[in-house]
């Protein structure tokens, strides 16, 4: 990490050091981020995540997506189950859930002038964006499918940030390929703002997906929401590779 973290709480949990600050707090170092003269990035490690963080047998991807965590410049706990097991070990890592961020930076805190970069989503994105939340300038990139394959595809998002001169870039592209890319942002040196790894946030502010309700988020059950919502896509994640996440726990607290 950059020296974000020196002017703001940290807890190392399961290998991470996770921010110790609220939605408020959080939003308040973005916006400061995002006039920076430097590029940096923010993550927001789920359950998913930190089991990707994890694997079994390392490789390349992981390697990547490790190293892309390392260098994030602020890191927010996206998974009421990951603060959940923090507590079990004495530790206070407040969730800040990555749509709820992605919510009040748009409604709350950007305005007219800010610049805003969009890395992924359909054509219709943008203009439903702007019809929401007027003020900004947007800019969107589509890349194709398979980015993480594509050394070529990934300079040129890097290349898009850059030109953008954006303040927020936002990377809806998945995990792990929004860190990685974010990651590469940062190792240019030649890009500005501050970068959001947002996962499927946006869908959720323009009601292209539905979020769960409020009852279920607070009782972390949103994983089952998204589940029954998605099941062909969703049901590795969730059923085989997501409870991998109470072994990895139970090997950090022994």
């Amino acid at each position: 990490m950059t020296n974000i973290e020196d002017t703001n709480p940290t807890v190392r949990f399961m290998g991470t050091d996770m921010a110790a600050l609220d939605l408020e707090h959080s939003l308040a170092v973005i916006r400061k981020m995002s006039r920076n003269d430097q590029f940096t990035y923010v993550v927001t490690p789920n359950v998913d995540h930190i089991v990707n963080l994890h694997p079994d047998v390392p490789h390349k991807r992981h390697i990547l997506f490790k190293a892309a965590y390392d260098a994030a410049d602020l890191v927010i706990c996206d998974s009421r189950i990951v603060s959940k097991l923090a507590r079990l070990s004495g530790l206070n890592v407040p969730v800040v859930p990555g749509s709820d961020l992605t919510a009040h930076l748009f409604a709350d805190h950007l305005k007219h002038g800010d610049r805003v970069a969009v890395i992924g989503g359909d054509k219709h994105l943008k203009n439903i964006l702007m019809g929401k939340f007027p003020g900004p300038d947007y800019r969107q990139y589509i890349p194709p499918m398979g980015v993480l394959n594509d050394p070529d595809e990934m300079h040129k998002i890097v290349a898009f940030v850059r030109q953008s001169g954006a303040h927020y870039i936002l990377f809806a592209i998945g995990a792990p390929q929004s860190e990685i890319v974010a990651h590469q942002c940062k190792q240019s040196g030649k890009c500005k703002g501050v970068g959001l790894c947002i996962g499927a946030s946006l869908e959720f502010i323009t009601s292209a997906k539905k979020r769960a309700p409020l009852w279920m988020q607070k009782a972390s059950l949103e994983w089952a929401f998204r589940l029954l919502s998605e099941p062909r896509r969703l049901w590795r994640r969730y059923l085989v590779e997501g409870p991998r996440i109470f072994r990895i726990y139970w090997r950090h607290r022994r």
